[in-house]
């Protein structure tokens, strides 16, 4: 189901009649049935694939938590004992079992995506760098969302493991907060310190708030409007000039290719404002993902500007654990390539998208 369907404008105001109608304690329950049938509307059998990610990462999660539990009633029942070299290997001991935990998480669930999303992508390359001909053997279907959820899941995981919020206990609850139905598809990535915590005190919101939902509605229509008014009739030209460049002249091509670049903008802004917009209804605030990117006044204010919510999650569990920039200046660039290759992988499994993501990486590193 497309967010920007009316079969979608059906199921969520359907979704919103029985949210003001029901008792304030079961809303979340609520929220988290149409999640997972909106997911199901995908495709039934993909909902192993976003169980397995939330199984996955509450367990482990669960587990780090209760290690770092573990390690302060110990020091508080055995602090007259303990002096300062005990307690190191202690905390040494315990960081090295926790570690082992986000370990498995991370590779199970990027092992899930690597396969589904990149299996075929790689066995194709390998195959054509053997000399054999084919398009790799991994025919499986995408299911909807995985790198969407796959990264939130994960950054929680990692605010876990870094002692920033203690593990969710309610399994339904954090399932609600990776499966959330309108970011589930494009975004924004949502950090647990935002939607999880709203979710927890979701009882206390107050449930009718005419400006609240005013905003989230002009937010909804705003979004259907550019995606069905701008984007889908400037995607006409662009895919007409596109079809057949032999044909058109370099100012027609021009006007394409800022035709494409108003498209895109406004196909990915759709989406973020229609999930921010029904979240606020519900009276949950989804992060900002797009801040008019194109005034921006450099390529770096640009990144900081597009795709928020990706970029910024790039930012504190790529670039920043690789060293971010408080490092050597050779060092500080392979962070920031390694970073934008991978953005540019995340979008697609070819080689269009690494190669955008090492011309994104030259951009922003150009000094005028």
């Amino acid at each position: 189901m497309s967010i920007t369907s009316y079969g979608f404008l059906f199921f969520a105001g359907a979704l919103l009649v029985l949210y003001y109608l029901i008792p304030k304690r079961a809303q979340w329950a609520l929220l988290l049935a149409a999640s997972y049938t909106f997911y199901a509307f995908s495709g039934v059998r993909y909902l192993g694939y976003i169980l397995a990610t939330t199984l996955c990462t509450y367990g482990a999660s669960l587990q780090m938590d209760g290690l770092k539990k573990r390690q302060e009633l110990f020091f508080r029942e055995n602090k007259e004992i303990l002096d300062r070299e005990d307690k190191k290997l202690y905390k040494a001991s315990i960081k090295k079992r926790q570690r082992i935990w986000l370990t498995l998480a991370l590779l199970f669930n990027f092992g899930i995506l690597a396969v589904i999303k990149y299996g075929n992508f790689v066995m194709s390359n390998i195959g054509a760098l053997a000399g054999f001909e084919g398009d790799g053997f991994l025919h499986l279907a995408l299911p909807l969302g995985i790198s969407f959820y796959t990264f939130q899941a994960l950054s929680y995981t990692v605010d876990v493991y870094k002692g920033k919020l203690h593990a969710e206990k309610n399994i339904f609850r954090y399932a609600l907060f990776v499966s959330f139905f309108p970011q589930l598809v494009a975004g924004p990535i949502e950090r647990s310190t935002n939607l999880l915590k709203q979710i927890e005190r979701l009882e206390d919101i107050k449930v009718w708030d005419y400006n609240r939902i005013a905003s989230g509605c002009i937010l909804m229509l705003w979004g259907f409007f550019q995606k069905m008014v701008i984007a889908d009739r400037v995607a006409i030209l662009v895919d007409t000039a596109y079809s057949n460049i032999m044909i058109y002249n370099s100012y027609e091509l021009l006007v394409a290719a800022i035709g494409f670049s108003i498209q895109i903008y406004c196909d990915f802004s759709s989406y973020s404002n229609i999930a921010v917009g029904a979240a606020k209804i519900m009276g949950l605030e989804l992060m900002e993902n797009f801040n008019t990117p194109y005034f921006a006044n450099s390529i770096q204010d640009f990144w900081r500007r597009w795709h928020i919510s990706l970029s910024t999650w790039f930012r504190d569990y790529l670039y920043i654990p690789l060293g971010g920039g408080k490092c050597s200046k050779v060092k500080k660039y392979r962070n920031i390539m390694v970073t934008f290759l991978m953005s540019g992988l995340w979008h697609g499994a070819n080689w269009t998208y690494v190669i955008w993501g090492g011309v994104a990486w030259s951009l922003s590193n150009y000094r005028s």
